[in-house]
């Protein structure tokens, strides 16, 4: 009699083959996402401290001043925000530190321990400082 087995099926070689591609894929794929994210968060960082500066024009006009006191700290999902800011601007984004007073022509600083990267400009953890126009001032690394 002739036994008719099947040899359908992949081979342990195979399977092993397409393991092996795939790591190599996840090997390349995973520092670009986190080149990419690093960037996103360092373009945000930069788009927020646009956005305060702007408030602080704003209430430097309004109120004939020349300084503006701005404080905001998160804590996970808890914003604190003590500032003279807190009319003109709703809220920026989540893991920001800003202690200090925006003068007008003066900078100002912003720390976000997640921003960074050597795409955006800044160091994990470090300070970036802004003009009070909201341009990138310098990067200092502590």
């Amino acid at each position: 009699m002739h036994k008719n087995t099947s040899k359908k099926g992949f081979t342990l070689v195979e399977i092993m083959i397409v393991v092996v591609i795939i790591g190599l894929l996840a090997s390349m794929a995973i520092p670009a996402f986190n080149k990419v994210r690093q960037s996103s968060r360092g373009s945000k960082m930069d788009n927020d401290a646009r956005q305060l500066a702007s408030a602080a024009q704003q209430y430097m006009l309004e109120n004939s001043k020349t300084v503006a006191a701005v404080g905001y700290v998160t804590t996970g999902a808890l914003a604190t925000a003590t500032s003279d800011l807190e009319e003109y601007v709703a809220t920026i984004g989540q893991g920001y530190t800003v202690q200090s007073k925006i003068y007008s022509g003066s900078t100002f600083t912003m720390t976000h321990p997640q921003a960074g990267g050597k795409a955006s400009g800044t160091v994990l953890g470090g300070k970036v400082t802004y003009t009070s126009e909201g341009q990138k001032a310098a990067t200092q690394v502590d």
